[in-house]
């Protein structure tokens, strides 16, 4: 429940307030408050919704304090999570509403496809998220399954010239993390309400415009809303009742593949008998796309040169992509210059 509030969170601060304004063309969110002033009220109020419920479960939205190696140092009332439930389910009117904002400006994603391979956490029973199952999809269906222990192997992580952030790559020249990349490797495990979004929008696996990932990720909310109900349920079918900590062991290795809400997170630490970390590496999901946004450039400027594009219409994609992308938030702003050379 924890994870799918952190996801809804991530997302719904990405498509309203970072992806919208591109689609309605303004240079942020601030100018569609007096033109689009119900669009705003919504996402804040889904905005709200995602803090609270992520801080029902982890004790606060960011940086949560309850869940500990072990279990929970906190839980919380079955009077709170009935509520929380209520209002998960009073949110789907919302979701609805969003839906038909984005067919409302559909036709200003770009129409721009570029197979790839796609990386995601895997799980049989649910959407992959944190099981550490590592598979990849191409655009022909083609899967491959790995191990997350053999994480370096599967990331290959080297050096370019033009960046302090390094690339990675598996089976093609890069692949790409993220919402469309779980959509496209977990679409059988999706919630049908959230299959039936996707339907509606026009996202099915596997797809290979980049720019569909913000799309993606409204599903994801759909998923996050509607399996949360049904594992609150579940919860309080069963009654909650304090376990107590496991007491973890102190000293070792692990790793670990989580999905993170920009994509796939790889976790690597070692602890010595004091219990002092001696050793960490994580690769990040934002880390993970840098190569495949290269290789879309890569692909797409040729593309707008030849249709004779405007510099504008051109720096305006451009930007669009890296956000599809949703890396960190200081590279999904709208303070991107763009210089032509001739």
């Amino acid at each position: 429940v924890l994870k799918h509030a952190e996801n809804f969170d991530s997302h719904v601060l990405h498509v309203y307030l970072l992806v919208a304004p591109d689609l309605f063309d303004a240079p942020s969110v601030f100018p569609l408050i007096p033109t689009h002033g119900e669009v705003v009220v919504r996402a804040l109020r889904l905005k709200r919704l995602a803090h609270e419920w992520g801080s029902l479960i982890g004790g606060r939205t960011t940086h949560p304090i309850t869940v500990l190696p072990g279990g929970f140092s906190s839980l919380p009332s079955e009077r709170d999570l009935k509520a929380m439930r209520d209002r998960l389910v009073g949110a789907v009117p919302d979701l609805e509403a969003t839906v038909e904002t984005i067919l409302s400006v559909a036709d200003k994603l770009p129409a721009f496809d570029r197979p790839t391979e796609y990386m995601a956490v895997a799980e049989d029973e649910q959407y992959g998220l944190f099981s550490g199952r590592v598979e990849t999809v191409l655009a022909d269906g083609d899967r491959a399954v790995y191990d997350a222990n053999d994480y370096l192997d599967i990331t290959n992580e080297y050096v370019v010239p033009q960046s302090t952030a390094k690339h990675t790559k598996n089976r093609l020249r890069s692949y790409a993390a993220g919402a469309l990349a779980r959509f496209n490797v977990n679409y059988d495990q999706l919630h049908p309400e959230a299959k039936k979004v996707a339907e509606t929008l026009g996202l099915a696996p596997v797809c290979t415009n980049p720019y569909m990932n913000s799309v993606a990720q409204v599903v994801e909310c759909v998923h996050a809303v509607y399996e949360s109900v049904r594992l609150i349920d579940e919860l309080l079918e069963e009654g909650l009742k304090d376990e107590g900590l496991v007491q973890p062991t102190r000293y070792g290795s692990g790793v670990s593949a989580v999905e993170a809400p920009r994509g796939i997170l790889y976790h690597d630490y070692s602890y010595d008998e004091g219990g002092l970390c001696t050793r960490a590496n994580c690769i990040i999901p934002t880390n993970q796309n840098h190569g495949n946004i290269q290789v879309d450039f890569e692909e797409l400027v040729p593309q707008l040169l030849e249709a004779g594009a405007p510099e504008d219409d051109i720096a305006l994609k451009l930007s669009m992509l890296v956000r599809a992308y949703d890396p960190c938030i200081s590279c999904s702003t709208h303070h991107l210059d763009v210089e032509f050379v001739r």
